[in-house]
């Protein structure tokens, strides 16, 4: 069974965009494998070295890539049915008052300096299923911090 990656339609739409880019790229690997090529022995040729490595890492994200947007699952926009699910963006209040946001997305989109969080990270696992008005305990490693839930979009 193939795994399904949530994404939402702008992180699905950034994936593509990144994809395109480094199909683009291919020809300017490939041209840079040529003119090494041409610069004599391989064995001991660096800058084909560099080229070649370049463009394993190049195709290595391109199946990568490729892989997630054919197996990707658009998160649509829950419901305000009070519930966080996975899609929502959840506004907190510390105990000390300082407010927080974070929207719940898929582990393919997630970027926490962004406040964009995995479903299936601590901080994502202990939001899911809450409602306004909870109580929420997070943990860093510097800290464990409660939170109140103020709203959920």
């Amino acid at each position: 069974m193939k795994k399904l990656f949530n994404l939402t339609q702008d992180g699905l739409e950034e994936l593509k965009k990144e994809l395109h880019h480094l199909l683009d790229q291919r020809h300017v690997v490939a041209d840079r494998i040529k003119q090494a090529r041409q610069l004599g022995d391989l064995s001991e040729n660096a800058e084909y070295q560099t080229a070649r490595e370049e463009q394993d890492r190049l195709e290595s994200r391109i199946g990568e890539l490729e892989h997630v947007v054919q197996n990707s699952k658009i998160i649509k926009k829950p419901k305000t049915n009070g519930h966080v699910k996975l899609g929502s963006t959840v506004k907190l209040k510390s105990a000390k008052g300082k407010p927080t946001q974070f929207q719940v997305v898929g582990t393919m989109e997630a970027d926490p300096l962004s406040g964009k969080i995995s479903d299936e990270s601590p901080i994502g696992k202990v939001l899911l299923n809450k409602k306004v008005g909870d109580q929420v305990e997070i943990k860093t490693p510097a800290e464990e911090t409660s939170y109140k839930i103020t709203s959920i979009s």
